[in-house]
């Protein structure tokens, strides 16, 4: 590995160590590892700022002069990444989550995806640039936060609110995921970048009724109420709604795969079977949705409870947020009401903007003969705070990933894990997009 690609594999390694487990509610600290940032941007000669929101709860935010001057070229570029993990339980792992452990060329723990692996990358960027002299093509602002893995309310919610300076002349910024390598089949490599992204739609349903002995017949009964509810927003099939990105998704990935779309409208199941295997890439971006997640009602078995309260995970594709409403309405029905009880925007952002051109073109470099399509995320980034600043929002962490690496799974889920050749790989990429070339 170049010394650029091991340092990458040491920050991550540490970073993991740190125990940033959010878990929500105010119940984080993600201070130490925002310590630790704030040491390795100082060893590259930047002058990071450390802001916390409340005790524990850090932000790391520091600022990269461009080859072209104060004022030269276009606005500055916001890189961020978020420093906080959600939580791990020791028991079902192979190896401890938090010890950060390399076996066989392959770093495992909580964060090793998500995202502690692109920190490290952007980490072990600026020290190569420092080693060698180089500076970005661009200004830079580097933002490392807190919070992503609840509201965050204690980062980057709390940085644009509070400290907007910080991103004074910003036009874009790159976030997390997207640019990673998706096998479709045999020599079909795909690289989804992400230029759109589901808003945030967090439920909170009540339904009242009838307090009364748990023995006699009831009709006002809050838990059935609420049941059947939840019962209709679980089974309810959202119809397909095909935003610019995912409609420019769906082409790209039929093209490179080498399928025929159907014509006319096409059901979701008809669609994601045209696409083959890529469909994974589309399939929760092709409409709305709405998950139930959790219920709470009664304190006695033989009590009645005038009240029941159920939450749903919902998202919401941009310019579908009326439907949506509307829809909860219906499905509620009169004995339930819902309000957000976490409310986030969509994102779209253009598809023909010269930093989309850029990614693709630093991609295809590393990786030539694969496919860069259009992505959007079904779930939320920080993107959606530092899009009240104005800026327009993208997502791109690359990796090259090596066949039957399932980089889905690894999400939140059991044994994370990275390859360390897929973080020298992100070394060279981000290096490729960002940096002059040496002299």
């Amino acid at each position: 590995m170049t010394l650029a690609g091991t340092e990458a594999a040491r920050f991550a390694a540490d970073l993991i160590r740190i125990d940033t487990t959010n878990r929500g509610g105010g119940d984080a600290r993600e201070r130490p590892a925002a310590e630790y940032v704030a040491a390795r941007l100082a060893e590259a000669g930047l002058e990071p700022v450390l802001l916390e929101s409340a005790p524990g709860r850090a932000n790391v935010v520091a600022r990269v002069s461009g080859a072209a001057g104060p004022g030269g070229g276009p606005g500055a570029l916001l890189l961020h990444g978020h420093l906080d993990v959600v939580p791990a339980d020791p028991s079902s792992w192979t190896v401890p989550p938090f010890a950060g452990e390399i076996r066989d060329g392959v770093l495992w723990g909580r964060g090793a995806v998500d995202m502690k692996n692109a920190d490290a990358v952007l980490l072990a960027l600026v020290s190569q640039w420092a080693r060698e002299g180089r500076r970005p093509r661009r200004d830079l602002v580097l933002a490392f936060t807190a919070d992503e893995e609840d509201t965050a309310e204690f980062g980057a919610q709390w940085l644009v609110e509070r400290h907007p300076e910080l991103f004074e002349g910003c036009t874009e910024a790159i976030g997390e995921s997207g640019a990673f390598t998706f096998h479709a089949g045999p020599g079909q490599r795909l690289y989804p970048v992400a230029s759109a992204e589901r808003g945030t739609a967090w439920l909170k349903l009540t339904a009242r009724g009838r307090a009364g002995h748990g023995a006699k017949p009831n009709p006002e009964n809050a838990v059935t109420r609420l049941a059947a509810a939840i019962s209709r927003i679980g089974g309810y099939t959202w119809p397909v709604r095909l935003i610019p990105t995912v409609s420019a998704a769906v082409e790209a990935i039929a093209a490179a795969v080498g399928a025929e779309l159907p014509a006319g409208e096409l059901t979701a199941g008809e669609l994601l079977a045209s696409l083959g295997p890529a469909g994974a890439l589309v399939a929760g971006t092709i409409r709305n949705s709405a998950n139930p997640t959790m219920l709470r009602a009664g304190y006695k078995l033989n009590v009645i409870p005038d009240e029941a309260v159920g939450y749903v995970d919902g998202r919401v594709l941009p310019g579908y947020e009326d439907e949506f409403r509307a829809t909860l309405d219906e499905l509620t029905g009169p004995d339930v009401s819902w309000a957000y009880a976490h409310q986030e925007i969509p994102l779209e952002a253009p598809l023909d903007a010269p930093v989309m051109a850029a990614m693709a073109q630093a991609l295809l470099a590393e990786d030539p003969g694969s496919t860069v399509v259009p992505y959007c995320m079904s779930g939320g980034t920080d993107a959606k705070q530092f899009a009240r600043l104005g800026l327009t929002c993208y997502g791109f962490t690359p990796l090259v990933l090596p066949e039957g690496y399932d980089y889905y799974a690894m999400f939140h889920g059991t044994d994370e894990r990275i390859p360390l050749s897929a973080l020298e790989s992100g070394v060279r990429i981000m290096d490729r997009l960002l940096a002059e070339p040496p002299a």
